[in-house]
């Protein structure tokens, strides 16, 4: 007998295709009618999916209801998304970006992250009862960079080519990607710091002096200057490969058009062999591997990355919904919610917006204080902050001593789990509503003011049956001609070119004056007659042979 196979497997594949079906249908209205981004849209499929409301995503199922299967799969999937995102960041920049505007990039990296690590250090550390800033220097590094997925729902679509300029629209893209694989150092100065110095440096010997070691030799030459000439020496090769295979004519379009993902991936791989920043070697080797700006321009019209970037990205906000802890949000014993609810208001305004402002008369791609704003703002957290999240927990827990997590890790990993989760959902929601939001508060003042003043001064429509008992008794073409007169007192004269009667004859002109249109070429000059005057002539002339 045949019966249901309610595996999970199953129920995934029919919730995922089906979704993606149902939003494919209405895409385009959402996208470029309405302004929603696809990532808040997938964010409440997947609450609506998840165990809280009709349970077909079970993600404790999938991990075998263990916390930590759970999380390195959370993390798996983060860097598979920002991989990926990250080398076509890299890619779709023009040939040479990163040598060009260096200067702009440089004071965002530099003092634009610091100062926004600081500021949310500050405002975490005020917001979070008996937290330590040394403790707040760490959640808040999860936070600092921006979002290259969310970004994009910014950069790009119909409301970016009409209100972005494609400068600022760049600059943007270069800075969430960069950013990205730069919050390694901000996350690891405190995690060294809080290991070897953390409740007397307990369990762990050297002290601030070890850390800073660690800090400086693992982390910045290990990590960062590791993953740059990693990601370097992976795009150039892969570029001149490319080059000789089509110039041998050995590839074929598919595989030309996915090569860029197939070297996401294989970086991805690579670098999480050896332990190194696959997040900054994925934009760099995206960058290099465009340098000429063939790539770029070869698939400038080819819609495959951006299908399966938005396909990655779907299922990335559905597995957010599903897995984000909602119930700690109210119920937890580290932070009440009305403070998460304020904390989450002041990082989306003070995070970003004030170095923005000090820094954009330096950046000139931001030519004015709207442009400021509008960078200031849309700084979103996202998939690259749940990354961090998990990278951090991973390290935090690994401080123990006799066995067990030590007391100071733990507090830390338990707040930056609600907390940073708290604002990614913040962000996806604000981030995802403020076009929209905006837009339909543009636009209301004006339809209101339209609708009122149609409501009040605009006539009633008068039966035609009464037109002709209203009107004085003047015969129509008198009234044509009158009409016909005053307006043409309110006109330019110009020379009136002859005008025939039906029957070839010219018609004089009654006056000098004539009424000029403008047509799409120029101006063009057109005595206006009434029509039923015209008419008339014409009818009483029919008789006289032309000139």
């Amino acid at each position: 007998m045949p019966a249901l196979s309610l595996i999970n497997f199953n129920i995934v594949c029919a919730t995922l295709g089906g979704f993606v079906s149902l939003f494919g249908l209405v895409s385009y209205l959402c996208k470029e009618r309405f302004y929603l981004s696809e990532a808040l849209i997938s964010l409440l499929a997947g609450v609506a999916f998840s165990p809280h409301a009709a349970n077909f995503i079970r993600p404790e199922d999938y991990a075998l209801h263990s916390e930590a299967n759970l999380e390195a799969i959370t993390l798996n999937f983060t860097r598979l998304v920002l991989g990926v995102q990250l080398v076509l960041a890299g890619v779709q920049l023009p040939k040479r970006y990163l040598q060009i505007e260096w200067r702009s990039l440089s004071l965002l990296l530099g003092p634009g992250m610091a100062a926004m690590w600081i500021c949310s250090s500050l405002i975490i550390w005020a917001m979070v009862p008996n937290f330590k800033f040394l403790h707040a220097l760490i959640v808040a590094s999860c936070v600092t960079p921006t979002d290259p997925v969310l970004s994009n729902s910014i950069v790009k679509g119909k409301f970016a080519d009409k209100h972005v300029p494609r400068p600022l629209q760049r600059i943007i893209v270069a800075e969430s990607g960069a950013n990205d694989g730069l919050g390694y150092p901000f996350l690891f100065f405190g995690i060294y710091i809080l290991k070897y110095t953390g409740m007397g440096g307990q369990g762990y010997s050297g002290g601030a002096g070890k850390a800073m070691g660690l800090w400086f030799y693992e982390t910045w030459v290990y990590t960062i200057l590791l993953s740059i000439v990693y990601g370097t020496v992976v795009g150039w090769l892969s570029r001149k490969l490319l080059h000789w295979a089509e110039e041998k004519h050995y590839v074929d379009r598919e595989s030309f058009l996915v090569f860029a993902i197939a070297i996401a991936l294989f970086i991805l791989g690579t670098c999480g062999l050896i332990g190194t920043d696959d997040l900054l070697a994925c934009f760099i080797a995206g960058n290099v591997f465009t340098q000429d700006d063939w790539f770029r321009l070869e698939t400038i019209d080819d819609s495959l990355q951006p299908t399966i970037d938005m396909l990655l990205n779907l299922s990335m906000f559905m597995w957010f919904g599903a897995v984000c802890p909602w119930k700690s949000f109210l119920d937890n014993d580290i932070i009440p919610i009305y403070r998460l609810i304020f904390l989450g208001i002041l990082i989306l305004l003070v995070r970003r917006m004030p170095i923005i402002f000090a820094l954009h008369k330096y950046i000139h791609q931001i030519d004015h204080l709207s442009h400021a704003a509008f960078v200031g703002f849309f700084g979103p957290i996202g998939v690259g902050a749940v990354f961090y999240l998990s990278i951090a927990r991973e390290f935090l827990l690994e401080i123990q001593v006799d066995g067990k997590v030590r007391e100071d890790a733990q507090q830390v990993a338990d707040v930056a789990w609600i907390v940073v989760w708290f604002l990614v959902i913040c962000s996806i929601v604000v981030h995802g509503l403020s076009v929209p939001v905006g837009k339909a508060g543009y636009n209301l003042p004006r339809t209101l003011s339209t609708v009122i003043t149609t409501s009040t001064f605009e006539s009633e429509p008068v039966p035609i049956s009464n037109i002709r008992h209203t009107h004085s008794t003047a015969t129509p073409v008198e009234n044509d001609a009158s009409s016909f007169r005053s307006r043409r007192r309110r006109q330019n004269s110009s020379p009136t070119p002859p005008l025939f009667r039906l029957g070839r004859s010219v018609i004089p002109s009654p006056s000098p004056s004539v009424h000029q249109t403008q047509t799409g070429v120029g101006q063009t000059d057109e005595p206006e007659r009434p029509v039923n005057l015209v008419l008339h002539e014409s009818v009483t002339n029919l008789g006289e042979s032309p000139p």
